[in-house]
């Protein structure tokens, strides 16, 4: 596509922005007002997701718990509220450093270790954080913990109308997808791909690979915990279930369906689960089944992504 379209590969981006900027005002003139949430939602896990590919596609980090640090993220917002403060900017921000120093703490122990060990010891961390937040009675435990009082966005913004909720994840989605697009083609993202793909190479050359991975790593657990904040304001509910290791494993399948390691794999990958998810459960309760059937279709007639898969057909191999 870049090579017949030039001029509508690079606008395509700017025209997906203005569309979806474009969706809440109209929305109520086809009776789509319940999608201003869903996409919101897809927008907010689309922003997790693209963390994970990040460090798992680019970085070659198979971290099999990043639903532990949206947890962190969201429980973060969480406290905040319970002490009283109601600035959304400091939650979300608050939500990030928190699980920055999470992630900091969990690279620092993981990173030691390779391969299936890697995936099992960030497994493992993230289980201590579910049953962390199951243990937490002050708020709720198990049953999980409301959030009551919308998050304040300052005098110009009203926190509470929906539209604007939606334009400010929009405009941080927008924002974290061009960052991690910037920071992989940069020396930094090329010297992350080189260790993906031979990381004793990279210390025969001189690399300081453990310090790479730890920043990706730590990037990643942030980006995932402000996305954790966020996924709090929309529910105006967090549970210790938002952490398990079925979600963690979840946002994998999502990464994997869109393309691992492509820069719109993530999001495509999202959308594309949540939105057949959500038409499915409009007229089967066993909605499993079908999308079981879309991954095995994937793993066989596009197992490098359906982002790979349009990459192709358009002429483009491989555009990383």
């Amino acid at each position: 596509m870049h090579e017949r379209f030039p001029g509508l590969a690079r606008r395509l981006p700017w025209l997906v922005l203005a569309l979806l900027a474009a969706f809440p005002l109209l929305a109520p003139a086809f009776g789509l007002e319940y999608y201003v949430g869903f996409v919101r939602r897809v927008l907010i896990v689309a922003i997790a997701a693209t963390s994970l590919n990040f460090i798992l596609g680019y970085g070659g980090m198979a971290a099999l718990g990043h639903a532990g640090f949206i947890g962190v993220g969201a429980y973060t917002v969480v406290a905040l509220v319970e002490a009283g403060f109601s600035s959304a900017w400091l939650a979300w921000g608050g939500a990030a450093v928190v699980a920055g120093l999470a992630a900091a703490a969990i690279g620092a122990v993981s990173l030691r270790t390779r391969g299936v060990y890697f995936i099992m010891i960030t497994l493992a961390f993230a289980q201590m954080l579910y049953y962390l937040a199951v243990s937490l009675r002050t708020w709720g435990g198990d049953d999980g913990y409301g959030i009551y009082t919308p998050l304040e966005m300052g005098a110009w913004l009203d926190g509470a109308h929906p539209q604007v909720f939606y334009w400010v994840v929009l405009a941080i989605a927008a924002l974290v997808f061009a960052l991690f697009s910037r920071v992989a083609h940069s020396r930094y993202g090329h010297a992350l791909r080189g260790i993906r793909d031979n990381e004793t190479r990279m210390v025969a050359l001189g690399y300081p690979v453990y310090r790479l991975k730890l920043a990706g790593f730590v990037a990643a657990g942030a980006v995932a915990g402000l996305a954790g904040g966020l996924l709090a304001s929309h529910n105006a509910f967090v549970s210790p279930g938002m952490m398990h290791w079925t979600q963690s494993a979840l946002l994998l399948v999502m990464v994997m369906l869109g393309g691992l390691g492509r820069r719109w794999g993530a999001p495509l990958g999202v959308a594309l689960w949540l939105t057949l998810e959500e038409a499915l459960k409009m007229h089967t309760d066993y909605w499993h089944w079908p999308l079981g059937v879309l991954l095995l279709l994937v793993v066989f007639h596009a197992p490098q992504g359906v982002a790979a898969l349009f990459e192709r057909r358009a002429g483009k191999e491989a555009a990383r």
